[in-house]
């Protein structure tokens, strides 16, 4: 019943939208079917979106997607939520998604009222080169390199608090509170305590409402995740007027957070050294910036752990690596950026995590003029739906996709490698991820810190193969595991 109310309200939320894309669309392209790629745009207003929810909440959206690939090729027409849509598919389908500038990004409408519209999902040409470069200048490897000992210390933490003396643990959620307080250190500079917690649960309450149907009305997910993200953008402003504080009497450094760094940059002298960012833009990405790297790095850990308990040559070989690290850190010191780097292995398997089972399904873009693609035309107007999971279990790329082979992805096998644009689970081209980097940095300490000091099984009658997509993929139950604990944890340095 619940499933039905949604589905009806998304129909009737736009169906003007859809009246109005047409129209503009029939008077962009005077002649809109010439040219078009094959397939059907489906029923008026409801096209195949209906098709592509059932099978994502059934866990067969892939199939679902490759049927389409079977039946008319890696680029057809079809329509989905209320516009007219192209969908694509392959390394050559992807390299035009990322590289094109006439295919700008299309956020749902809750999502961007939610987060807000100066973020860099939103943002097109020269406002979204100069926040990406700013965003960029910040998670540098080299900036980066200072952050290891603070995740570090987050990770232990967590593991102490959460994990050491456990029996049993549900993974997903506490994989989350773990990459929220990284994420609040890291980005936000902000001590565990009041504010953070204020932030951690106005950020749990936002994110309920997120891809919800963006229905302003009492009651409703959407209305009380709106009313979450003024919560977090209120928090997130003092946040920023306190680091501006901070900076102007030397009381801070521009490197000590990402909040910190964005307010210190300025234009060049010819403009009087006014900021590079408005306050707008600097909270609306921090929350983008949490949205992103809770979520995915969090989704990207708990499918680690699915897999590593029931393969264990992987995890012997992964605890192997890590114990060769961890031999000179029996005193409690912090992992090292070069401790990271020695974790060639264990970021093998993270990336064949990531082909198997991309945290992000798909995203769109809306074409700002004509494009051409494989011989077809994708008019103004229309949006292109691409979804990385088709190009990674595509057999004529990666040899048996249903296999986890970490090997794959080893620059120095034997096998040659797949062409460029096939491992798209960070993007690719000028809007691939900004946090790649901190991903793979927060991910190798917490598995080097889980590996050494712990064993898990799934719990008796969990799946091991199964998820439900909503949006990200979410093992069944949160996965629940059992624990052994295979030596102490260490405590913090200056913890007491």
């Amino acid at each position: 019943m619940a499933v039905a109310v949604i589905l009806a309200l998304l129909v009737a939320v736009l169906t003007p939208l859809a009246v109005y894309l047409a129209g503009r669309t029939r008077s962009a392209s005077p002649s809109p079917r010439r040219g078009l790629p094959p397939g059907s745009l489906g029923l008026p207003l409801v096209g195949q979106s209906l098709g592509l929810l059932r099978a994502m909440r059934r866990n067969t959206a892939e199939r679902w997607l490759q049927d389409r690939i079977d039946r008319y090729g890696p680029v057809s027409k079809l329509s989905l939520f209320g516009a007219p849509t192209v969908f694509v598919a392959g390394p050559a389908a992807n390299k035009v998604v990322f590289l094109s500038e006439a295919l700008a990004p299309k956020q749902p409408r809750s999502l961007a009222t939610i987060i807000g519209r100066r973020n860099v999902l939103e943002l097109v040409g020269d406002d979204h080169r100069r926040v990406r470069g700013a965003l960029m200048q910040f998670l540098r490897p080299d900036m980066l390199r200072r952050c290891v000992g603070k995740i570090d210390g987050e990770v232990r933490r967590h593991l102490a608090d959460r994990w050491a003396g456990e029996r049993a643990v549900t993974v997903l959620p506490l994989m989350k509170t773990l990459t929220f307080d990284i994420v609040a250190t890291i980005l936000f500079g902000l001590d565990r305590g009041g504010i953070r917690e204020q932030l951690a649960a106005a950020f749990a309450d936002m994110l309920e409402g997120i891809w919800s149907v963006p229905l302003d009305l009492p009651f409703t997910a959407f209305r009380r995740s709106l009313r979450a993200s003024a919560r977090a953008r209120r928090l997130l402003a003092a946040t920023v007027r306190e680091k501006k504080a901070s900076l102007e009497h030397g009381r801070s450094f521009p490197s000590d957070d990402l909040i910190s760094y964005l307010v210190s940059l300025r234009h060049g002298d010819g403009d009087g050294g006014r900021p590079l960012l408005t306050e707008e833009e600097i909270i609306d990405n921090s929350i983008v910036s949490l949205t992103a790297g809770h979520d995915t790095s969090a989704t990207l850990m708990t499918f680690m752990i699915r897999h590593l308990a029931n393969d264990p040559t992987t995890l012997a070989a992964m605890a192997q690596e890590h114990d060769e690290i961890g031999r000179s850190k029996d005193g409690g010191e912090a992992l090292t950026w070069e401790d990271v780097a020695r974790m060639k292995l264990t970021w093998r398997v993270a990336q064949e995590t990531l082909r198997m089972v991309p945290p992000v399904f798909g995203s769109f873009r809306r074409a700002l003029d004509d494009v051409d693609l494989d011989g077809y035309r994708i008019p103004r107007g229309w949006q292109v739906f691409w979804a990385p999971c088709v190009t990674h279990m595509d057999p004529a790329i990666y040899h048996e996709p249903i296999k986890f082979e970490p090997s794959r992805f080893d620059s120095q096998a034997a096998a040659p490698p797949p062409p460029p644009y096939s491992f798209v689970a960070f993007g690719g081209g000028p809007r691939i991820c900004p946090g790649m980097e901190l991903a793979r940095v927060e991910t190798l300490v917490t598995m080097h810190y889980l590996v050494r000091h712990f064993r898990w099984r799934l719990c008796r009658g969990e799946k091991d193969d199964t998820f439900v997509r909503d949006p990200l993929p979410s093992p069944a139950n949160g996965l629940p595991v059992e624990l052994d604990h295979v030596a102490p944890l260490l405590p913090v340095r200056g913890d007491s």
